[in-house]
């Protein structure tokens, strides 16, 4: 369970990001033996997107490395992702040397001015409140469940229980566990069905069952209102399924008899045209097709363009 969440949170994030930045999850960190879970880079042409995702997208509006918890971090742990946030820089500064064919600064010699790289922030992300890093890098309050630490960190630390139940705040509250991922669920189902929210959240739900397969409490309305909502969407996905599967069905029918029709006009049909016909599945141009090959002499007649 912990691994899936653990992947729940990383692909949430990345596509949620992806909205309005470049998004990578377990971006490999060279100098190290370590990844980032996400790493974000906002794209400017995207500044609309971004300002309707909340507290997602003002986190988001810098470079920034996303490192979600399962469960509260330990000082340890965020010391872990400050090294990662400090040896990517490097590996960042590196690859802008590279990309304008610049030298390793030397002491002892002229070197041409180096290309500038922002510092990317560090977004620390955990259900509850980790006192002992609130303590240790002197964080303070920012707006509710954000705090920032000392500013020469750029580290921010989000705390989930603490974050107001708004929109603004629900893609990152589907990253708790237990009530929180259950109140998240339950403030999502209440969006309507082209919420840029449920686009994002509801196939990863699906794919990793988040939220669906803890035990239920008689009196946790929640849990019960949320397990049905994923029933019916798994419901509707396979409904959809199985009429994709009818609708290709039905194509290759089509194509079939387009070349059975072919056969019996005596057209010689080359194995690229088969693999063409074939590979068709719009119903009205297979109709076209088997229309002309009734009675066509030749495969011009029959194809556009196709020989």
């Amino acid at each position: 369970m912990h691994n899936r969440s653990d992947q729940f949170a990383k692909s949430l994030l990345r596509d949620g990001l992806s909205l309005a930045s470049t998004a990578q999850t377990e971006v490999e960190v060279l100098a190290a033996t370590q990844k980032i879970d996400v790493f974000s880079m906002p794209d400017p042409a995207r500044e609309a997107e971004r300002a309707r995702m909340g507290l997602l997208g003002e986190l988001s509006a810098e470079p920034s490395l996303f490192e979600p918890f399962h469960r509260t971090p330990s000082l340890r742990q965020v010391r872990q992702c400050l090294r990662k946030q400090l040896t990517w820089h490097h590996e960042l500064e590196r690859r802008a040397r590279a990309a304008a064919g610049s030298v390793v600064p030397n002491e002892d010699v002229d070197a041409p001015p180096q290309p500038a790289v922002d510092f990317p922030a560090l977004v620390v992300i955990g259900p509850g409140r980790p006192e002992t890093v609130l303590d240790a890098y002197r964080c303070e309050p920012a707006q509710p469940g954000v705090y920032h630490a000392v500013p020469g960190l750029v580290t921010r630390v989000v705390v989930l229980a603490e974050l107001p139940r708004t929109r603004s705040t629900l893609l990152l509250r589907l990253l708790g566990s237990g009530r929180l991922l259950h109140e998240a669920l339950a403030d999502l189902a209440l969006l309507p069905d082209d919420a840029w929210e449920k686009g994002i959240a509801r196939p990863l739900l699906i794919h990793f069952r988040l939220g669906t397969e803890e035990p239920i409490d008689e009196e946790d309305e929640v849990s019960a209102e949320i397990r049905a909502w994923v029933e019916e969407y798994e419901q509707k996905l396979r409904a959809e399924a199985r009429t994709e599967g009818l609708n290709e069905g039905r194509a290759r029918e089509a194509a079939r008899a387009v070349l059975t029709a072919l056969r019996v006009r005596g057209i010689a049909v080359s194995d690229v045209v088969r693999e063409r016909i074939l590979a068709e599945k719009d119903p009205e141009t297979l109709e076209r097709w088997l229309e002309r090959a009734i009675v066509a002499a030749s495969l011009a007649e029959v194809f556009d363009g196709l020989s």
